[in-house]
């Protein structure tokens, strides 16, 4: 699976504007030329919405070391912003079911568009509360907005790491400074079932591996 380069910085939008439902400032739509699952392409973003000028740091990282999508399955990126791990993932597993969850309704608009626009048709755009709940996922990638806060951020995580189907992983990138290993530590106490680890560590980041064993067990 081809990833994209690592961008030069890093820019996040303040978080009022990306953690927050209806962004107040104007949307700015702007093209944003990136290069993802293998291939160049020309996407969308806008203001108020998590890094719009760039694939983040701690995204690009996520891509350059997670292992290539199953062929088909149910997955889910978790704070889909304007879409870059929803998208890769739909259009490496052309079969799978792609959900994209965001409490930002303008993230939401522009993963849908972008999505359509690449021809991305199994990429299904949700608020939390509007996905069924009984979809359960094989596959999660996240880079979780951790600057909402530890109570929020473990509020989120125990309501959709629980989703993952037996045999299922997620996949979340965390910065070292905000927090990644003590995080990974919180995570292994809260279902003996889990498998956490350390999947990869680079300039910084860490990405956090999350198991279900197929017999939904621990090891």
């Amino acid at each position: 699976m081809s990833t994209p380069p690592e961008p030069e910085d890093q820019t996040e939008s303040p978080p009022q504007h990306y953690f927050t439902a209806e962004p107040v400032s104007d949307a700015d739509l702007r093209v944003l030329e990136v290069h993802l699952a293998g291939r160049p392409l020309r996407l969308l973003t806008a203001s108020g919405v998590f890094s719009p000028d760039r694939v983040d740091k701690g995204t690009a990282m996520l891509l350059r070391h997670v292992p290539e999508p199953p062929v088909r399955g149910t997955f889910l990126d978790l704070g889909c912003g304007w879409g870059a791990l929803a998208l890769t993932m739909a259009l490496t597993s052309a079969d799978a079911a792609v959900y994209a969850v965001d409490v930002n309704r303008r993230a939401l608009e522009l993963t849908g568009r972008n999505a359509d626009a690449v021809g991305a048709r199994e990429v299904r755009v949700a608020e939390p509360d509007d996905l069924p709940g009984d979809v359960r996922f094989d596959l999660i990638w996240s880079n979780p907005a951790i600057r909402i806060g530890k109570v929020a951020l473990h509020e989120m995580l125990l309501r959709w790491l629980p989703r993952l189907a037996p045999g299922g992983t997620a996949y979340l990138v965390v910065s070292k400074n905000l927090g990644a290993d003590s995080l990974q530590t919180w995570i292994a106490g809260q279902d003996a079932r889990w498998e956490v680890e350390r999947h990869a560590s680079e300039k910084g980041f860490r990405v956090l591996r999350v198991h279900l064993p197929s017999d939904g067990s621990a090891a």
